[in-house]
């Protein structure tokens, strides 16, 4: 690992090991960290432990979000899933399904939009609050009331937004790469998610940990 040469408080090697421990907690006994996804880990820890020498080593922005890419089964849920106990509860994301949001949208419309945007502060705060959109381009553009909507396409942009007036901080996780993306979404919201987002992806060789 290159991060040895890098002046850290953090042993990487330690957390890898710890990180896998605290997994099988979590997910039980079958649970592990492939040795091929380690570069992933080690990105995902300098950046929720605001690691900056490790960060800047690894082209990692710890002002921006992270969008995590690679194929299915790989272990992206998960991995943002354990990152949140690296974190004070201000800074932890809340992990919400793209498909959930859709079928939320198609029951109450237009609201949610702004609840995960506009909305989504601490009380009586200027503080705004974490999301991980999980599985983002899974979810259907929906219908509501005959206007078709494509409601995390709309969420993202006004993200986008407070990200730059109010440091929104957003994470998503995708199988999908940044072509596909881009035909979901649309050149305007690509080009600002290299605004909004780290891009860490899995490695092609990755297990699908399914089991």
């Amino acid at each position: 690992m290159k991060t040895k040469a890098i002046q850290s408080p953090y042993d990487y090697y330690q957390l890898f090991q710890q990180l896998g421990e605290h997994g099988k907690n979590i997910y039980g006994p079958r649970f592990w960290l492939d040795d091929v996804d380690r570069p992933v880990v080690v990105k995902l820890l300098a950046y929720f432990l605001q690691d900056e020498a490790v960060a800047a080593a690894e082209g990692i922005d710890l002002h921006k979000g992270i969008l995590l890419t690679g194929k299915i089964g790989c272990g992206k849920t998960s991995l943002m899933t354990l990152m949140r106990a690296l974190v004070q509860e201000s800074y932890r994301s809340h992990i919400v399904s793209c498909r959930q949001i859709s079928f939320e949208f198609s029951k109450i419309g237009y609201d949610i939009i702004s609840r995960y945007s506009t909305n989504a502060f601490f009380p009586y705060t200027n503080v705004p609050r974490v999301h991980c959109f999980d599985d983002l381009g899974v979810e259907q553009t929906v219908n509501y009331w005959g206007n078709n909507c494509n409601v995390m396409g709309e969420i993202l942009l006004s993200r986008y937004d407070l990200f730059i007036s109010n440091k929104m901080i957003t994470h998503v996780t995708t199988n999908l790469n940044s072509q596909e993306l881009e035909e979901v979404y649309g050149n305007r919201l690509r080009s600002r998610m290299r605004a909004m987002f780290n891009l860490i992806a899995f490695d092609n060789n990755t297990t699908d940990k399914r089991y």
